[in-house]
């Protein structure tokens, strides 16, 4: 699950989603805007690409360098870097099959790029719309489940909720 939700100087909307509505300004973005590019293994620390926007963005928006929708478009770079190691673990794995899931598997260039990658290796795609992509109670009691009897608990104390 990655959440690639960011605000330039508060301008995207929450409603009906920052995700949402990130995808439908970057329809509109037509110049790429380079941005650090770093996968380690099967690791892809987004911290990086964010504060790089983050710190950014205001330079870039009041010269006149790029729009917001343009930003948006290049942060598609970060579906670039989530393809990059989905194909290397299938290959590790030997799997001919993807499943987005999460928020961000509502993207449609997300699933565009995935398929892509799916079909030069004979792997079948699934995904959904957001009906059934979003998280949801039952993917987190799903994923307890599978950490419980994978032998990994965590104490009631280390626990908490964050909920929007």
């Amino acid at each position: 699950n990655f959440n690639y939700n960011f605000h330039l100087h508060s301008q995207i909307s929450n409603d009906p989603s920052p995700g949402y509505n990130i995808e439908q300004m970057a329809k509109k973005g037509t110049k790429y805007i380079d941005l650090p590019y770093t996968v380690k293994g099967m690791d892809v620390p987004f911290s990086g690409i964010l504060s790089y926007i983050e710190d950014a963005a205001h330079k870039l928006l009041s010269t006149g360098q790029c729009t917001p929708e343009d930003l948006c478009f290049s942060l598609q770079t970060l579906f670039a870097m989530l393809v990059e190691i989905t194909e290397r673990a299938m290959a590790h794995c030997g799997s001919q099959e993807v499943l987005i899931v999460g928020g961000v598997g509502c993207n449609l260039r997300l699933q565009e790029m995935m398929g892509v990658m799916c079909k030069e290796r004979g792997a079948q795609l699934f995904a959904t719309d957001e009906r059934f992509c979003i998280d949801n109670g039952a993917m987190i009691a799903q994923a307890g489940w599978e950490m419980f009897r994978s032998g990994h608990v965590t104490e009631l104390s280390d626990s908490w909720i964050t909920q929007r």
